[in-house]
């Protein structure tokens, strides 16, 4: 079950942050996320502004994703390479991190995402090789380079829905 997530939620979703930033400095990624990122203050944010999601699995919070409808302005310069479409409306995934109890979370949350939009994006971090597989196990195609506010580089990716390829 998806949904959004409420300020109840806090200590859970900070917990699996916490998971999440361990896990990908365990697996040689450990600045993209650093030893804070996303901040309380965030993910408080995202929570009042209704693009805090969470994923529920028999009553237990499995998962914690940012899902952003309308243009992201991260988005509107990719270097090396481009949308596979660049006109059609898209939704971002952000911040997407998982309990890590249950297999399957992240593509559960990218299928629901697709429910809700013809044009998925995401960007990660290049030494972040966990999320680029499932990216790409879940039909997402690499399509270049992005800068965050940060200016940092993130590979860029974009999946289209059934009837977003339609077109």
């Amino acid at each position: 079950m998806f949904r959004g997530a409420r300020r109840s939620d806090l200590d859970a979703i900070m917990q699996i942050y916490a998971r999440a930033r361990q896990t990908m400095a365990d697996s040689g990624n450990p600045t993209q996320w650093g030893r804070n990122f996303p901040p309380q203050e965030l993910i408080e944010e995202d929570i009042d502004t209704n693009r805090l999601f969470v994923y529920l699995h028999n009553g237990v919070l499995e998962g914690a994703f940012a899902f952003i409808l309308g243009p992201d302005p991260t988005y509107a310069k990719i270097e090396d390479g481009q949308w596979l479409n660049d006109t059609l409306p898209y939704g971002t995934i952000h911040r997407l991190a998982s309990a890590g109890k249950r297999p399957g979370v992240a593509s559960d949350i990218i299928n629901w995402c697709l429910e809700h939009c013809e044009s998925l994006r995401a960007d990660t971090h290049a030494d972040n090789k966990i999320m680029q597989h499932i990216l790409e196990k879940n039909g997402f195609t690499k399509c270049g380079i992005i800068h965050v506010a940060d200016g940092t580089p993130r590979i860029a990716y974009q999946r289209l829905s059934r009837e977003g390829a339609a077109r």
